[in-house]
């Protein structure tokens, strides 16, 4: 797949986590990008919010940034054989929350389907994907990262006022994931997609 700052759709741009640094290895992430409507809802709140952050596609994180044990063709292999025993499923989104005073993050919590992803998280932590995690795994979408605390608070009051007017479905169908690596100026960039229940239809090339 060709190198981008897009993680996977048409209409994003950029994306990032964490900075690092030049001398550290690439990091890797595996995500499910979140589509219309929950997911313009939340990129076009992400904009009101924040609009200096970069426009990254909705999506919800199954494995947070990590480096690679083994090559990517390893790592593949490994998300081949653990999602392809996996069954599609479906979360549905619970209310607005911060992660404050670890992060000034605001989000919206899976409050359905969480268990699910968890189980999938556990299962693919192993092998080349192995990684501690910096932070409790916990199933979320995130909205944006302030910077400052009291500016997340601001973010959460509106965010909480803007989701409670929200009328369309908050169910999310977790069908495909997208296995994807930092780039240069924290671009991250699609690898390969990954279906539950299926083999990847598309290899990252070498």
């Amino acid at each position: 797949m060709p190198e981008s700052c897009d993680w996977g759709a048409a209409e994003a741009s950029t994306a990032r986590y964490n900075r690092r640094s030049k001398m550290q290895p690439p990091r890797y992430a595996l995500v499910a990008y979140v589509r219309k409507p929950v997911g313009e809802f939340v990129e076009k709140l992400r904009r009101e919010l924040h609009p200096d952050l970069p426009q990254m596609a909705a999506h919800v994180t199954i494995l947070p940034p990590r480096p690679l044990g083994d090559s990517e063709a390893s790592a593949i292999r490994k998300l081949e054989e653990v999602c392809s025993r996996a069954e599609a499923f479906e979360v549905t989104l619970g209310e607005v929350e911060t992660f404050i005073p670890v992060t000034p993050t605001v989000f919206i919590r899976v409050a359905h389907g969480a268990a699910r992803m968890q189980e999938l998280h556990d299962l693919l932590n192993q092998g080349p994907l192995t990684c501690p995690e910096q932070w409790p795994y916990t199933p979320h979408l995130t909205i944006a990262k302030m910077t400052t605390e009291e500016q997340a608070w601001q973010a959460f009051e509106l965010a909480r006022r803007r989701w409670s007017e929200y009328k369309s479905t908050r169910r999310i169908p977790l069908e495909e994931l997208t296995f994807v690596r930092e780039g240069e100026q924290n671009c991250w960039v699609d690898l390969a997609p990954v279906r539950l229940g299926q083999s990847l239809v598309t290899r990252s090339k070498e």
